[in-house]
């Protein structure tokens, strides 16, 4: 995988990475690129670089989805036709909450520390979903509802 290709995207997370790193000493290169452009390609290419073999759960014109594993963890990871198609996919999906590395036509959903794992090999940017975690306890019944304690 190339790392010349710079993309404005990660432009700003990779000056504060390589402004962090002055303090260091060390100053090369290669900690300056740590995170490198974004992947691009097919479903199965981009679970190449990973090192998975994907279990194809979707394979249709506007998405390609599959279930991979790697010593890094497991994760789902998806394919777009169009850009839009990625960003209302997304933009539904974190509703449900979740950890989201984002490349061009491309995510990956999974743990956080599988989606910082990803993220060294398929560059991208990382991404939250909702959450939902100040809504538990909250599961009174309103006015007129029985609890059926289920």
């Amino acid at each position: 995988m190339r790392l010349t290709r710079p993309i404005l995207a990660l432009g700003g997370a990779a000056l504060v990475l390589a402004l962090a790193g002055c303090g260091s000493g060390s100053g090369s290169a290669a900690e300056a690129t740590a995170v490198p452009s974004s992947a691009t390609g097919s479903l199965e290419h981009l679970a190449a670089e990973v090192k998975c073999t994907p279990d194809m759960q979707t394979d249709a014109d506007e998405i390609r989805q599959a279930i991979c594993k790697n010593p890094d963890g497991k994760f789902i990871l998806a394919t777009f036709a169009t850009d839009r198609g990625q960003r209302e996919w997304i933009n539904g999906a974190k509703d449900y909450g979740g950890h989201y590395l984002v490349g061009r036509k491309w995510v990956a959903v999974g743990e956080t520390s599988t989606m910082t794992a990803l993220r060294g090999t398929l560059g991208g940017d990382l991404e939250e979903g909702t959450d939902h975690s100040a809504h538990e306890g909250s599961h009174e019944p309103s006015d007129g509802a029985s609890d059926s304690g289920h």
